[in-house]
């Protein structure tokens, strides 16, 4: 009797720990980053991910900066990191980056800008009078 509860607890004690480790393992994430002040973002074509900042994240953002055509545009990576879940407010889930596999330009257009004119402007501040 000792000696199966002592292989049922040994057994139990494997079982848990290979569990721990599956969390901790590195995924491949492909997406689009970009750094803006103190926040970090990963998206991709079905997830958004909030990124821990650290040095690996600081260094992927300058290896990303000569490559953005704007401020706000976002970059194609290619990274290995943990998606924790988000112990504080933002996103529901974060990544935490363990390796830079690659960066590379971005292929898609740039966003139309349009700018309103003075002329709409005007009767923008008109309406607001009456």
């Amino acid at each position: 009797m000792k000696k199966s509860f002592i292989l049922i607890a040994l057994s139990l004690i494997l079982f848990s720990c290979k569990s721990e480790n599956k969390n901790d393992e590195s995924n491949l994430i492909r997406g689009e980053f970009i750094l803006i002040d103190d926040a970090a973002v990963l998206k991709g074509n079905d997830f958004i991910y909030g990124v821990i900042i650290d040095d690996i994240t600081l260094e992927l953002a300058k290896k990303v900066d000569p490559l953005q055509r704007e401020e706000y545009d976002m970059v194609p990576v290619v990274v290995k990191g943990i998606i924790k879940p988000n112990p504080e407010q933002g996103w529901e889930e974060v990544v935490e980056i363990k390796e830079i596999i690659g960066v590379s330009a971005p292929t898609s257009e740039l966003p139309t800008k349009i700018k309103s004119s003075e002329k709409d402007k005007n009767s923008a501040d008109l309406e607001k009078e009456k």
